[in-house]
């Protein structure tokens, strides 16, 4: 085991409380009526045929809208589905539980030709997000389940025992093996699919490949290399690099928060200690690495001057991960770290939220990088919406914030 002070296994009695997270509000915005609002008026406004929002134009703060064939068109369905959880642990607040519960279903059906036919790669995993969800609703919905074993399938067919991973982008190349960390959230729709029939090959391609990346990926200090490119035919590492961070040897947030998440989500399926450890790693550099501000930058070394845009995607991706991350801790009795996560939760959170909510926009939070090296930067990103929902719901169903 690494050092890492007395989060390694202190354990303590206390439990994760507003007390015990040193009385830090999360910020009011999370359950904010506008939140009711935007998402429904989004929700009713679904084109035919189908399209997605994805981000937003940087100045009204609109909705851009794409075919489904993308790997973001799996978001907004789930931020539905969201919001007909937070009728659960919100009441009538959030909105009707039988109308979000409708939308979900409804948004979810341009997703079903992917099943068959569809240029996403490895993000199959990011689509089936609304199809697990209807699972939770109802176990026995033929749909879901068919859907969630179809783009399992995608993603197992795109594994290599050469490389001992799932191919992230297809290259000219065949010979060009690439795999980014974003991949590491893909890896849930495999355990989803092993549940439903039984297909244990599924779980071993999904460890291998969190295996692989633990090793290739992470650097001895927690950072992370966006993407790893092997050779196919022999399974060696020919060069680590990236595409949407500011370096090659740089670490990209949004990168990074997918691994934080990634990896905590893979020790809850397993219990490996090695990606309990791996979360922590990468958990210990994301918060050394936060600015004094406390607002999360596309890059965490990306030079300060011009200035470096945020990314409040990243934080809530990364707010998400490290709630996760203080399950696992609280799995294991070491509530002192689960309290420490949590509170760097609520911390971040607030930061972002205050720099991001933008009240007048169709989006919830502005300020979100989708891919700075094409100038993509300072918008609404519906995936940072989605996990911004998602991160109000964690905190009201730990007893952490009120609706």
């Amino acid at each position: 085991m690494f050092a890492f002070g007395f989060l390694a296994l202190v354990l303590s009695a206390n439990t994760v409380s507003s007390a015990a997270t040193g009385a830090i509000s999360p910020p009011a915005e999370l359950f904010s009526p506008l939140v009711t609002q935007k998402v429904l008026k989004t929700a009713q406004s679904f084109p035919n045929p189908p399209q997605y929002p994805q981000y937003t134009d940087r100045v009204e703060g609109d909705w851009i809208w794409f075919t489904p064939d993308l790997w973001t068109s799996g978001f907004f369905p789930s931020t539905l589905y969201a919001m007909y959880e937070r009728t659960q642990l919100c009441g009538s607040k959030a909105g009707s539980a039988s109308q979000w519960l409708e939308l979900g279903r409804s948004w979810s059906t341009g997703e079903i030709p992917l099943e068959t036919h569809t240029s996403v790669g490895h993000d199959v995993g990011f689509l089936s997000y609304p199809f697990v969800d209807e699972l939770k609703v109802n176990p026995k919905n033929e749909t879901a389940i068919q859907a969630v074993n179809a783009f399992a399938a995608h993603l197992a067919a795109r594994f290599s025992p050469i490389v001992g991973c799932t191919r992230s982008w297809d290259s000219a190349d065949p010979t060009d093996f690439q795999v980014i960390i974003d991949n590491m959230m893909n890896l849930e729709v495999l355990f989803a699919s092993e549940a439903l029939t039984g297909n244990h090959t599924l779980r071993d391609i999904a460890i291998s490949h969190a295996n692989k990346t633990m090793v290739n990926h992470i650097r001895p200090d927690g950072g992370s290399f966006h993407v790893v490119d092997y050779n196919s035919t022999t399974g060696a590492v020919i060069r680590r690099r990236t595409s949407q961070g500011y370096a090659d040897n740089s670490t990209w947030s949004r990168g990074e928060a997918w691994g934080i998440y990634g990896f905590a989500n893979m020790y809850k399926h397993t219990r490996m200690f090695d990606y309990l450890q791996t979360a922590r790693k990468m958990a210990k550099y994301w918060i050394t690495n936060t600015p004094s501000d406390g607002v999360i930058p596309w890059d965490f070394n990306a030079p300060l001057n011009p200035p470096r845009p945020a990314d409040s995607s990243a934080a809530m991706i990364a707010a998400n991960g490290l709630l996760l991350l203080a399950d696992q801790e609280r799995s294991i009795l070491n509530t002192t770290g689960a309290t420490y996560y949590t509170t760097e939760v609520i911390k971040m959170l607030s930061s972002n939220t205050k720099l991001a909510w933008r009240p007048a926009w169709q989006s919830l939070l502005a300020n979100g990088t989708v891919n700075n090296p094409e100038q993509n930067n300072l918008t609404g990103i519906v995936y940072g919406d989605y996990f911004f929902v998602k991160a109000g719901n964690e905190l009201v169903s730990r007893g952490l914030a009120d609706c």
